[in-house]
C-alpha cells in the first residue's frame, strides 16, 4: 500500500484554490487506491515553529552522539524528515504569497532541508514524486506585465528538483482572484478555464501515479 503525503499551506480555507485542487488530486488518488494511506498536515491551522540555531546545528549530528538537550529540539524534526522519507508520494499546496511561498511553508522545508541527508548526491528521497499546486491571484505568464515576478515557482523548482533530487510535477491555476477584485472582472471566463485544467490535471496525474505505486 502506497502512503500519500499531503501538505496544505493556504490561509484561505474553503476559498482556497490551492486547496481546492489539492483535494482533487486527493480524491482521485483515494478513489484509485482506497487500501493506500493518506497523511495530511495543514500548514496553516497547525504551523510548524521556524527552525532554531540549536536544530540547525544538530541536524548534520548523528542521533547517538546527540545530547539528550540536542535530541528533545530536534524530535520534530527527525518526525517531519522520517514522516517525508517514509512517504511514496507527496502533495504540496502552495499558493503564491506576497510573489513567494507562504511563511509556514517555508519553516516546514527548513526542517526537511537536511544536507547530508535529504539534500545532496546522496538523498534519502532522491526520485521520490512531488506534485505542486501553485496557484497565482493574477498572471504572471510570458508577455503579461507581471512575468518574471513569481519567485515562488522557480524557488521550489530548484529547491525539490535540484537540492532534493526530487521528481517534481507543477500545477499552476492562475487568476484565483478574479472573482473577488472587481478590477479583473473580464478575466473570470480565463480564471475558470484555468482551475478547470488544473482540476483536470490533478485527477489526472493522481489516477497514474496511485496506480503506478500500487502496482
Amino acid at each position: 500500500m502506497a502512503t500519500l503525503l499531503h501538505i496544505d499551506s493556504s490561509l484561505n480555507g474553503d476559498a482556497s484554490v490551492s486547496r481546492a485542487v489539492t483535494r482533487s488530486f486527493r480524491e482521485a488518488w483515494e478513489e484509485q487506491h482506497p487500501e493506500g494511506t493518506v497523511v495530511y498536515r495543514d500548514l496553516a491551522t497547525d504551523p510548524v515553529p521556524h527552525l532554531t540555531g540549536v536544530v540547525y546545528h544538530t541536524a548534520t549530528i548523528p542521533a547517538a552522539e546527540r545530547t539528550p538537550e540536542q535530541t528533545a529540539a530536534t524530535a520534530l524534526s527527525e518526525s517531519l524528515l522520517t514522516e517525508l522519507e517514509s512517504a511514496d508520494a507527496v502533495l504540496l499546496g502552495a499558493p503564491l504569497y506576497n510573489y513567494s511561498v507562504p511563511s509556514t511553508l517555508k519553516a516546514w522545508l527548513d526542517h526537511v532541508v537536511v544536507v547530508g541527508r535529504t539534500a545532496g548526491e546522496t538523498s534519502t528521497i532522491a526520485g521520490k514524486p512531488v506534485t505542486v499546486v501553485t496557484s497565482r491571484g493574477g498572471s504572471y505568464a510570458e508577455g503579461t506585465p507581471m512575468a518574471g515576478n513569481d519567485f515562488a515557482h522557480p524557488y521550489l523548482a530548484w529547491l525539490l528538483e535540484g537540492a532534493l533530487r526530487l521528481d517534481v510535477d507543477f500545477i499552476v491555476p492562475e487568476l484565483t482572484l478574479a472573482h473577488v477584485v472587481p478590477a479583473m472582472e473580464p478575466l473570470r471566463d480565463k480564471a475558470k478555464a484555468s482551475a478547470d485544467l488544473a482540476h483536470e490535471t490533478a485527477r489526472t496525474r493522481a489516477k497514474e501515479l496511485a496506480a503506478r505505486l500500487a502496482a
